[in-house]
């Protein structure tokens, strides 16, 4: 309709309204393409990084590949230095060193973890029964339980030798690769099993992963099919038994990052929670350049509470920024004070399949840009940071005057659930911080779904923060 044509309450109406934006009506076919395009480099790194470590290595490279090198403690810096801080090879911090004073501008930082929910193997696992050998496990983080039986999983992960010796294992991700499994109960005997909660349809004792089946060529030993499964990994990657006390190996789905739907606008894959936020973080800073001292760090550990060493608790982040204050002369209690956080974790996106969990007014919608959530916990708040209006006020004219696509939701029904992210710990240190991140279907499971706009959305918002 033509301006002309609108009546007075209809340019009121539009004037005065709020409502939320398609983010592949608004775009131009140009930047469609820079959409589809940038989806790709991101289907790359989740298939490269189905661990924290990974991920981890992958963002170095990715720093190095761009000029980036890495810092040091007590390390001298100046205006325009690029450098990673690596924390056990599990949490890295990427960050540009700005122009602008900083006790007057403090940091930008975007804080993401790359942990996902997963199946870990148990430090003494191995075992044989009815003619077949097991890895016993323990769950990593919030996962359906059932959602984890009789598909194909790959194992990933690092085993430390007597001797000190490091070895990396990685298998089920190639076509040639075996791949493992965890059995389920046929429908036919399965009358009781359907009967229980969905929580106790698989317990966690039963999450046991299948890795052989071939008995080892002794007429004289026992647990011939156990002997012959280490005799493989004592071939490979020279461990033993008891090397699996000093490891750390996790099973994840050995799928791939697909495009989802005719008109491939999705993204289906393991690990979007919280990887797809923190490749935009990465990518971010390491393509456009700042004014501000900027960071992104990619941290260990939230799914269990972000607690350990490599997680946003630990003292290192902080550590880290302190030194970062002091190399260029500047009083880190300022620094924090001017600092500007965007905590970037994934939201659940409506689903329109189960409606009855969510505020539909106050829930994300997929393909309407990157989400805002003021605050996260569950019920009465709880757990949350709860940004203020002012900093929210301050992020919303950023984004707009970029033309970044964005909108708001919180997670779920004010009694529905709930969860949290690391925004309270780095609020905890006085600097302003609000979540931001993209909305998921089916977030944990082992097969999570996003849109390719949300994921450029956040991409640009991150960019319009930084810079």
């Amino acid at each position: 309709m033509k301006e002309d044509k609108k009546s007075e309450g209809q340019r009121k109406q539009e004037a005065l309204s709020y409502k939320k934006k398609n983010y592949y009506e608004e775009t131009s076919a140009t930047e469609r393409e820079a959409i589809f395009a940038y989806a790709e480099g991101y289907k790359a790194f989740l298939d490269a990084a189905k661990t924290e470590r990974e991920a981890c290595d992958y963002a170095v490279k990715a720093a190095q590949d761009k000029g980036f090198t890495e810092y040091k403690f007590g390390e001298k810096l100046r205006a325009g230095d690029k450098k990673y801080y690596v924390n056990r090879g599990k949490s890295v911090v990427v960050f540009r060193v700005g122009k602008r004073n900083l006790e007057e501008d403090g940091f930008r930082i975007i804080a993401s973890h790359i942990d996902a929910p997963r199946i870990d193997i148990k430090q003494n696992p191995v075992y044989e029964e009815a003619g077949m050998c097991f890895l016993k496990t323990h769950y990593y983080g919030g996962i359906k339980k059932y959602q984890w039986t009789a598909m194909p999983l790959a194992l990933h992960g690092v085993v430390v030798l007597q001797d000190g010796t490091k070895k990396e294992i990685r298998v089920g991700e190639d076509e040639t690769d075996p791949v493992f499994y965890i059995n389920d109960l046929l429908p036919h005997l399965g009358a009781e099993q359907m009967n229980k909660t969905a929580a106790k349809v698989i317990g966690g004792e039963q999450l046991n992963v299948l890795v052989g089946s071939v008995p080892y060529a002794d007429k004289d030993v026992s647990d011939k099919i156990k002997l012959n499964v280490l005799s493989v990994l004592h071939d490979k990657y020279g461990m033993c038994e008891e090397d699996f006390l000093s490891a750390e190996l996790s099973v994840v789905p050995a799928f791939r990052a697909r495009d989802i739907g005719f008109d491939r606008g999705l993204v289906g894959a393991y690990g979007h929670d919280d990887r797809v936020c923190a490749y935009p973080a990465l990518t971010a800073l390491l393509d456009f350049e700042s004014e501000h001292t900027v960071l992104a760090m990619l941290v260990d550990k939230e799914e269990i509470g972000s607690i350990g060493t490599t997680g946003m608790q630990c003292k290192v982040f902080e550590d880290v920024m302190e030194e970062i204050s002091v190399a260029l002369g500047a009083n880190f209690r300022k620094v924090r004070a001017h600092s500007k956080c965007l905590s970037s974790d994934v939201t659940a996106a409506y689903d329109p399949n189960f409606p009855e969990v969510y505020e539909k007014m106050n829930a994300a919608i997929l393909s309407h840009g990157t989400c805002m959530n003021k605050f996260t916990g569950s019920r009465g708040k709880s757990g949350s940071s709860d940004a203020s209006a002012e900093f929210v006020g301050e992020i919303r004219k950023a984004f707009n005057d970029a033309g970044v696509i964005w909108q708001t939701a919180e997670l779920g029904k004010v009694d529905a659930g709930g969860g949290g992210t690391v925004a309270m710990f780095v609020a905890n240190l006085n600097i302003d911080t609000v979540d931001l991140g993209v909305p998921v279907i089916s977030m944990h499971a082992p097969y999570e779904l996003i849109s390719k706009a949300d994921l450029y959305s956040t991409y640009k918002a991150f960019q319009a923060f930084l810079c």
